[in-house]
């Protein structure tokens, strides 16, 4: 049978009613990359995959969730959905909103999100609002919106987000046979960590698949699960985790200590070096999906975790194309040659 979406794929395992029809852009799916070099880039002796959530419909994890979010919010007769977004989930219920026939309306941040992110949301059709302020402030208020009128929330509070969200764990289990050694993700607003935590304790208790370490990793100027109390005016260059009071810290610090894994702060400057690493083997990620990566190096370099004969995962959760203004700033500008064979020919067989 044809890939139909992950509810269809993971119907028993979705707590969703079963005789709705599914609203999807036939998310998930994603590959489960094996990068050789890069492990042994970080030191060797273990097994690394990024799992490339980047490859879902809107570019990013978020699809996930969103094919339940806005499935059950049509079911119950909604005519409008509403997020507060940094820019992915932006994306996200614009497109899958367009999809079931509802309205959407998402608010960001003003000037804190990449530009690719809000293309997507304008492009799919979303009525945008910006708000001076922060993510959490935005947050916090369509929250209060939806709970004071009939537009359904779509942000990660809403428990169905979570249920589609937890179906990577069970591919990456169906890939690999069972769950990895370690996990490493970033972590923002923490409902990912969450559900994949919810996905491999499913999993396991079904299919004996084990259950990994969890590393969950937050980017220095924004690491209140880190510092242990939240961050008024959180700043990093990794946008997507740019979040300074987590809707989902509880559960997220619940998931790392069950697994007997943690959580870690890296600064912007090691998310970019992991950013890097990524694209040299192939792989371009937005700076926050490196944050994975980035904290498994600086776990391995100060030997915090034992990764000998170990099987590690690495989540991306989104396609660098989400941000371009990172690499495109810093990058250096092609070389203008004439349009000469013999300039061509120096230039390509000159010595390294």
């Amino acid at each position: 049978m044809n890939y139909q979406g992950v509810i269809n794929r993971y119907r028993d395992l979705i707590h969703l009613p079963t005789d709705i029809d599914p609203v999807t852009l036939l998310e998930g799916n994603t590959p489960l990359i094996p990068v050789p070099a890069l492990a042994e880039e970080l030191g060797g002796g273990f097994e690394l995959y990024i799992k490339f959530e980047g490859l879902n419909p809107t570019g990013s994890f978020k699809d996930r969730g969103m094919t339940a979010a806005m499935t059950m919010a049509k079911a119950k007769g909604a005519k409008a959905v509403i997020c507060a977004s940094t820019g992915n989930t932006a994306a996200s219920a614009a497109a899958y909103a367009r999809r079931a026939g509802l309205r959407a309306i998402v608010m960001i941040p003003e000037g804190k999100v990449a530009v690719g992110k809000l293309a997507g949301a304008i492009a799919y059709g979303a009525e945008v609002i910006q708000i001076p302020g922060s993510f959490d402030e935005a947050l916090s208020l369509v929250v209060e919106i939806s709970q004071k009128s009939t537009v359904e929330l779509v942000n990660s509070l809403n428990p169905y987000r979570l249920e589609g969200q937890k179906t990577s764990s069970f591919e990456i289990c169906d890939v690999l046979g069972q769950a990895p050694d370690w996990l490493c993700l970033p972590v923002g607003n923490a409902g990912n960590i969450t559900s994949y935590w919810m996905g491999f304790k499913q999993y396991h208790q079904l299919k004996n698949t084990g259950l990994p370490h969890i590393l969950g990793v937050q980017a220095a100027g924004s690491a209140p699960l880190v510092i242990g109390h939240a961050v008024d005016h959180p700043e990093t260059i990794a946008t997507a985790i740019r979040i300074g009071r987590p809707a989902r810290g509880e559960e997220a610090l619940a998931a790392a200590e069950e697994s007997t894994g943690k959580i870690i702060a890296v600064t912007d400057d090691e998310i970019l070096a992991a950013q890097k690493m990524l694209a040299l083997n192939g792989i371009w990620v937005e700076p926050a999906s490196a944050a994975g990566i980035a904290g498994l190096k600086a776990q391995i370099q100060t030997g915090s975790i034992n990764v000998n004969q170990k099987r590690i995962v690495a989540i991306c959760t989104g396609h660098g194309m989400k941000d371009p203004d990172i690499i495109t700033s810093k990058m250096t500008k092609p070389t203008l040659l004439p349009a000469d064979y013999d300039a061509i020919e120096a230039f390509i067989l000159r010595k390294p």
